[in-house]
């Protein structure tokens, strides 16, 4: 018996042999275990994965899933919907929940994850993850907006991974207060901010250099799986985010 990051005490077999994923980043986590066999549509790493698809985070084909007997559904408080979580568990499946709102949350979280729900030990990439954010507080600070989407625009508001990131970076989320997560925001507002940078990630949006910068001044576009996932891309994130920032 083991509680999940909602404090939801999941049952889950002493041994696990096929899981489920429904967060594209837990996916790539969990790949190399062998032990997946169902993904969402948005599961894109690793390139080569070849597991059943389940459609997507918000709209997950539950009957599919049941009928690939999972011994352990993967899920996030985020991403997933409680309802198509608690279909899960109403057809009898353990449903792992994960909470991640910081990169520490991301370190405790994973390595719970992979203990209590994956039954396995820990991958050796969580610890080049956690030694490469073992950074030094930065020596200069900025302010930024981090747009997610456009018509309408939203951006990164409070408690996200994301801004997380970027605070250990040296960038301060100027809607980091904000009381909605991913408040919707006026254009015109938003260059008002005045912001030091404006942070494009390619997803959930597709910002590109043709599509998000002119709207703005200093802009720089990031890589959305570095900036927004927790997994392995977590060794490679500190040093390419920073390297984009700069530019």
């Amino acid at each position: 018996m083991a509680f999940d990051d909602t404090g939801a005490e999941v049952r889950v077999p002493s041994t696990v042999d096929r899981v489920v994923s429904l967060v594209p980043s837990l996916t790539e986590s969990v790949a190399a275990t062998g032990k997946l066999v169902g993904a969402t549509d948005w599961c894109s790493h690793p390139a080569d994965l070849d597991v059943v698809r389940v459609r997507g985070t918000k709209n997950p084909d539950i009957e599919r899933i049941v009928a690939l007997r999972p011994d352990v559904v993967l899920a996030n408080a985020e991403e997933n919907r409680e309802p198509d979580l608690e279909a899960l568990r109403r057809a009898g499946l353990a449903v792992w929940v994960t909470r991640i709102e910081t990169v520490a949350a991301a370190f405790t979280s994973l390595a719970r994850m992979f203990e209590h729900a994956c039954r396995g030990p820990e991958p050796a990439w969580l610890e080049r993850a956690r030694e490469a954010w073992d950074l030094p507080e930065p020596e200069a600070r900025r302010t930024a907006i981090i747009p997610i989407w456009r018509r309408p625009w939203m951006v990164v508001g409070r408690d996200t991974f994301t801004g997380d990131v970027l605070r250990r970076l040296g960038v301060d989320n100027l809607y980091g207060d904000h009381p909605e997560r991913y408040p919707k925001i006026p254009l015109d507002e938003l260059v008002a901010k005045n912001a030091d940078l404006v942070v494009l990630p390619d997803e959930p949006y597709a910002f590109n250099e043709n599509d998000g910068p002119e709207c703005f001044g200093r802009s720089a576009l990031v890589s959305g799986r570095l900036l927004t996932w927790y997994g392995p891309s977590m060794v490679e994130a500190p040093a390419t985010l920073r390297e984009s920032l700069a530019r």
